[in-house]
């Protein structure tokens, strides 16, 4: 969910990276130790310190919740299901320009009136789309929950929708939509979408186009709001200062009115289309990469496996072999990733990195040849161990380092439907991975010729290896 296999890309326009392969080890052995010691503390007191407890309103709203009196704040997180993939065809942008409109006016209020009150309570909140799903959040001084927590119901429940507001967000995202139309990466993600995906949804862009986001009306954002705002889709956490019986009546008056179920188009599940070459030629100094191999599902039993994989191939920050054999030796480039993205509807691994033009083509072929070794021989027990450590260790530094990041966090977990002692499972999970599991995962995904996309000058060749 917090990752999109939206094709996102390396800027082509970032600093020539090769003196960064002169930095300095010490540094980043320092920064390693302290890391170390970071990831052996962190996760043991998180344990202790965080209890979540699933608690159900009367008008059977659920949430998970952790109570948390240190700061006197509350941290609302939510999710329904739906997202992009509900913008009928024509109607493209329709979701994205829904979430721009739940704080310019809700109930008696109008846009002025609703951010003046917004104001005066003290809360931030903010609505946004993915491809499968509306969230939104909400920060909240405790002693004034009360007035947020009504403003809240009003943009959930009775979002109005007025012309002027339209008329002016569609007037934004129109202006970023034309800026968009000359800007290599934005040119890029809509032919790396259209190429992997097709005619499937995930091929469209969220924002729309000139002509889809113009054909918006009122009564389609009503439709839109009707279909998706129901309790059957929705997941909520709420972390911070208030206690599970409050917090059930502040559910019950967020949520507790909406239909029970959602009435949403069907979107299909997609393989993506590999073993494509596509070159999206710019007169850059900078040539942006971007490869796709097979995903895995999140339920799938080989999941941690491929985690693991993926994070000694390009996930780890210092230690994964791409970064070693790109930026470190060769100073090639700035960054160079990977990652696994998971989808409701596709799975990818995404390997992305940008480099000076004239080094794309020997960058390339190193990315591939670092891929094809760890297919062919798997990792070593030495990088297994340790990416293990890493990933327990991270995980309380990644996701739990404030009440709106856990609250995300528990979001997903239940988007995922893995369970409220998730936290206290992951390791063993993780820790029960065998080496042979991890070879086999590497040479399932990683022997299948990728897509690969060029985003600068003309790469003769980029396409074999």
């Amino acid at each position: 969910m917090t990752n999109q296999f939206s094709g996102a890309l390396t800027s082509p326009r970032q600093a020539p990276p090769s003196p960064l392969a002169r930095e300095g080890k010490a540094l980043h052995a320092l920064a390693t130790f302290f890391l170390s010691v970071l990831f052996l503390v962190l996760p043991a007191l998180a344990a202790r310190a965080m209890e979540i407890q699933s608690v159900t309103s009367p008008k059977g709203v659920t949430a998970w919740l952790v109570e948390d009196y240190s700061v006197p704040v509350v941290a609302v997180r939510f999710v329904f299901g739906g997202g992009s993939t509900q913008d009928p065809v024509g109607k493209e942008g329709l979701a994205n320009l829904m979430t721009g409109l739940f704080d310019e006016g809700a109930g008696p209020l109008d846009s002025e009136a609703f951010q003046i009150k917004l104001d005066d309570a003290g809360a931030e909140m903010s609505f946004d789309e993915t491809r499968d799903g509306i969230y939104g959040s909400m920060r909240m001084l405790a002693e004034q929950r009360d007035e947020a927590f009504d403003l809240l119901r009003l943009a959930v429940n009775e979002p109005r929708f007025d012309q002027a507001p339209i008329d002016r967000i569609r007037a934004q995202v129109l202006s970023g939509i034309i800026a968009n139309e000359n800007d290599p990466d934005t040119v890029a993600q809509n032919r790396w979408a259209r190429a992997v995906y097709g005619d499937h949804p995930y091929s469209r862009s969220d924002q729309g186009t000139r002509q889809s986001i113009a054909a918006v009306t009122q009564a389609d954002l009503e439709t839109l709001h009707k279909a998706v705002f129901a309790r059957g889709g929705l997941h909520v956490a709420v972390v911070g200062a208030i206690d599970p019986e409050t917090l059930k009546k502040k559910l019950d008056m967020v949520f507790g009115d909406l239909p029970q179920d959602q009435t949403l188009a069907p979107v299909a599940d997609v393989e993506p289309k590999l073993a494509q070459h596509i070159e999206v030629n710019y007169d850059l100094p900078q040539t942006s990469l971007q490869l796709a191999w097979p995903g895995v599902k999140r339920k799938a039993t080989d999941f941690f496996p491929a985690v693991l994989m993926n994070e000694i191939l390009g996930g780890g920050t210092f230690t994964s072999r791409l970064f070693q054999e790109v930026r470190e030796k060769r100073g090639l480039a700035y960054s160079v990733n990977s990652s696994l993205v998971n989808q409701d509807h596709a799975n990818a691994l995404i390997v992305t990195t940008g480099t000076r033009s004239d080094r794309a083509a020997e960058t390339l072929a190193i990315v591939r040849d670092v891929a094809k070794r760890l297919a062919e021989d798997g990792p070593t027990e030495a990088e297994l161990a340790a990416t293990k450590k890493y990933l327990i260790g991270a995980y309380a530094i990644s996701n739990l380092d404030s009440s709106s990041s856990i609250a995300a966090t528990l979001v997903e977990l239940q988007i995922d439907d893995l369970g409220i002692d998730y936290m206290q499972r992951r390791a063993g999970y993780i820790n029960a991975v065998t080496i042979d599991q991890v070879k086999a995962a590497a040479k399932k995904l990683l022997t299948t010729e990728p897509t690969i996309m060029v985003v600068g000058p003309p790469l003769a060749g980029a396409g074999k290896g």
